[in-house]
């Protein structure tokens, strides 16, 4: 890998991480009642999304969709059967409840994402029109309604946020 390739791919992991950590203080900033600092932080995570779009874009990682899906296949498979199974046990070990609820989390609704890529592969134009919603709890996204009681947290139905 060159040097310019590994630049690349920090920079697009730092910025990736600064816009979800930007997100996550905007929100914060809401429930303290300082609507212009969360803006100004939303501002801001978009802008490092933009930055992070353009070093994807030079690592020439956007292909074409049924490749994209397969790459997104991958990754979710990577995390539920590598990644977080051992996250998990080491969370365990050391008492971190928290942390081993939020990998557990996490590793269930990765298995959710392979699937709904799979069915996606198979036949993209035929994709079903359908609405997704995800829980803003744990993350578990489901097509078509939500369910009354999210099937990985437990949270309830007035949990699942509709993508547009």
């Amino acid at each position: 890998m060159s040097k310019t390739e590994q630049a690349l791919r920090e920079a697009f992991q730092g910025e990736s991480q600064a816009n979800r950590r930007y997100l996550a203080f905007a929100r914060q900033a809401e429930a303290e009642g300082l609507p212009q600092v969360a803006k100004l932080f939303r501002a801001a995570a978009e802008a490092e999304t933009v930055h992070a779009l353009n070093h994807l874009r030079a690592l020439k990682e956007v292909k074409s969709t049924k490749e994209n899906l397969q790459a997104a296949i991958g990754g979710e498979r990577y995390e539920f059967q590598s990644m977080y199974p051992p996250m998990i046990e080491a969370a365990k070990a050391e008492g971190a409840r928290e942390a081993q609820q939020s990998f557990s989390w996490a590793n269930e609704v990765e298995k959710v994402h392979a699937e709904l890529f799979s069915k996606a592969l198979k036949d993209p134009a035929a994709l079903p029109r359908v609405d997704y919603y995800v829980c803003a709890t744990c993350g578990y996204t489901v097509e078509g309604q939500p369910p009354q009681k999210c099937p990985i947290c437990g949270s309830a139905r007035e949990a699942f946020r509709k993508v547009d």
